[in-house]
C-alpha cells in the first residue's frame, strides 16, 4: 500500500504543475484479486494492481479531467497539462461554482489485513467448500469468490486532504442441477465474515427445492422477496431518482414531502455505519452525512455533490460524488432500510396464495417518474399455499412501479443482510408485499 504520504507528494507535484485556476487530485490505488469457479471446479485465478491519479482542473467555468497510472512526474506535468487544455476548449457551465473546500474528515476504519492478504489458497479452500456441498447432491457450482484492498485519495487547491484503505471480500455462488438453481451472495470488508459453508448451503438448498419447476398463469400475486429482490430494487430506485441531478432535470420519481411509499419503509443512505461497508467521504473528499432518503414513506431528501448543491440555494454537498468526468450526478452507496419486527422465517405465514421470489435479473427502468421496472425472477421462485413454500414455479416476468410495490408493504423482516451495491453495501430487510403485478412467464 502506498499510505498518505504517496499521494500527498502526488498532489503537490501536480498543484505545482498545473496552470488551472482550482486543482482536484484523485487517486485510487488497489490490487483485488479473484477466484473463479464453474461446474464445481476453479478454473480462472486472477490479480491485479493499478495506481490512477485523475486530474480536474478548473479554468474560470471550464472543467477538464485527465488520467494516468504512470505516477513518474513527467507523466503527471503532462497530465495535469492535459486537463488544463481540455477546460480550456470546454463550453463555460454556467451552473459550476467551485470545488469543495476542506472539512473534518470523520474517523472511521474498514480495512482487515486478512482481507488484503488473503492468498489464492484460502480462497480455493473455501470455494472448495462450495464445490463439496454441490457434488454432494449431485448439483454444479459456479460462482466467484474476491478479496483486495483499496486506497483513495483525494487533494485540491482549495486545502481538501483526505485519504482512507479500506478492504472487500465478495463471495457469489450458482447452484445448477438439471432443472433448477440457486444462489447466494454476501460482501464484507473482513474476509473472516465470510461464512461459504452457510452460502453453499443455502444456495444448494434453493437448487434442490426450485427442480422441476411448475407453470404459473401471470397476474398479482402476494409476495415474499428475499433481500436480494429488495436489493435489486433499491439499486434502481437510486439510480433512478435520489440523486439531485435526477430531481433537478425533472426525471425523479421523489416528490419531496410528499407521501410516495407506504409508511413502514423507511431508506437512508449513511456512508460511516459500521454495519455497512463504511468509506468516510466521497470522490471530491467530501465528508458523508446520512441522508434520509424516505422516512416512514415520505420523500425526504435526495444526495448532492458539490455541482448539484451549486446549483441551489442553500444547498451543500451530501458527501455523494462519483469520480470527475461524471454526467450522471451524485449517488448513494450505503443504502439501509430499516428493519421490521417479523421473524424472517415466518413471513408469508398469512399468505393463502402467493410467490416467493428469491432474486431479480434483467432488469431495466420502464418509467422513471413512476419507477416502473421490469425483469424477470430467478435462482428459486415458488409458490407459496396456506402459508407454506409449496412447490417450484417457473420464472416469471414483472413488470412493477417500485412505488406501488413499497405502498404494500404487509410484513418487514428484523432481520437484515449486507448485499453489494454500487461501489458499496446495501443492508436490506426481507419483505412482503400484498401486491406484486407479475406479466409474463419463462419457457
Amino acid at each position: 500500500m502506498f499510505g498518505p504520504e504517496r499521494p500527498q507528494q502526488i498532489a503537490q507535484t501536480v498543484f505545482r504543475c498545473s496552470r488551472a485556476d482550482q486543482t482536484e487530485v484523485l487517486f485510487l490505488a488497489g490490487e483485488e484479486s479473484l477466484t473463479r469457479f464453474a461446474n464445481s471446479y476453479i478454473h480462472q485465478n486472477v490479480a491485479r494492481q493499478d495506481a490512477q491519479v485523475s486530474v480536474r482542473a478548473v479554468v474560470g467555468r471550464r472543467v477538464g479531467v485527465a488520467a494516468t497510472n504512470d505516477l513518474s512526474p513527467e507523466s503527471l506535468r503532462r497530465t495535469t497539462e492535459q486537463a488544463v487544455a481540455i477546460a480550456q476548449v470546454q463550453e463555460e457551465d454556467p451552473h459550476f461554482r467551485s470545488l469543495p473546500g476542506p472539512a473534518a474528515i470523520p474517523s472511521t476504519s474498514a480495512f482487515a489485513q486478512k482481507t488484503a492478504a488473503c492468498p489464492p489458497e484460502e480462497r480455493a479452500r473455501r470455494v472448495g467448500v462450495i464445490c463439496r456441498l454441490a457434488q454432494e447432491k449431485g448439483l454444479r457450482a459456479s460462482g466467484a469468490l474476491s478479496t483486495g484492498w483499496a486506497e483513495m485519495a483525494v487533494a485540491n487547491s482549495l486545502g481538501v486532504q483526505a485519504h482512507f484503505p479500506y478492504t472487500r471480500a465478495e463471495l457469489n455462488t450458482v447452484i445448477m442441477g438439471d432443472s433448477g438453481s440457486g444462489h447466494a451472495s454476501t460482501v464484507a470488508l473482513d474476509i473472516e465474515a465470510v461464512d461459504e459453508e452457510a452460502i453453499g448451503r443455502e444456495a444448494v438448498d434453493k437448487a434442490l427445492r426450485s427442480a422441476d419447476p411448475a407453470e404459473l398463469e401471470p397476474g398479482e400475486y402476494e409476495v415474499v422477496l428475499e433481500e436480494y429482490a429488495v436489493a435489486t430494487l433499491l439499486v434502481y430506485m437510486a439510480y433512478l431518482g435520489f440523486s439531485a441531478m435526477a430531481l433537478q432535470e425533472g426525471r425523479s420519481f421523489m416528490r419531496l414531502g410528499e407521501q410516495i411509499v407506504g409508511p413502514e419503509i423507511s431508506i437512508w443512505d449513511d456512508g460511516l455505519d459500521p454495519a455497512g461497508l463504511a468509506v468516510p467521504f466521497d470522490f471530491e473528499g467530501v465528508p458523508k452525512q446520512r441522508v434520509e432518503l424516505i422516512a416512514q414513506g415520505v420523500a425526504r431528501a435526495v444526495v448532492y455533490d458539490s455541482y448539484t448543491a451549486g446549483r441551489e440555494e442553500g444547498h451543500a454537498s451530501t458527501g455523494h460524488a462519483l469520480p470527475a468526468p461524471n454526467s450522471f450526478g451524485p449517488l448513494p452507496t450505503n443504502l439501509i432500510m430499516a428493519p421490521g419486527e417479523t421473524p424472517r422465517r415466518e413471513l408469508g405465514r398469512s399468505i393463502q396464495r402467493g410467490v416467493w421470489v428469491s432474486r431479480f435479473h434483467y432488469v431495466n427502468p420502464v418509467h422513471p417518474l413512476r419507477a416502473v421496472l421490469t425483469g424477470m425472477t430467478r435462482d428459486g421462485t415458488f409458490l407459496i399455499e396456506n402459508g407454506q413454500v409449496a412447490r417450484p414455479v417457473r420464472d416469471l416476468r414483472f413488470t412493477q412501479s417500485a412505488l406501488e410495490a413499497l405502498s404494500e408493504v404487509a410484513a418487514i423482516s428484523r432481520e437484515r443482510r449486507l448485499l453489494p451495491g454500487f461501489f458499496g453495501g446495501i443492508l436490506v430487510p426481507a419483505l412482503h408485499l400484498r401486491r406484486f403485478r407479475f406479466t409474463g412467464t419463462t419457457e
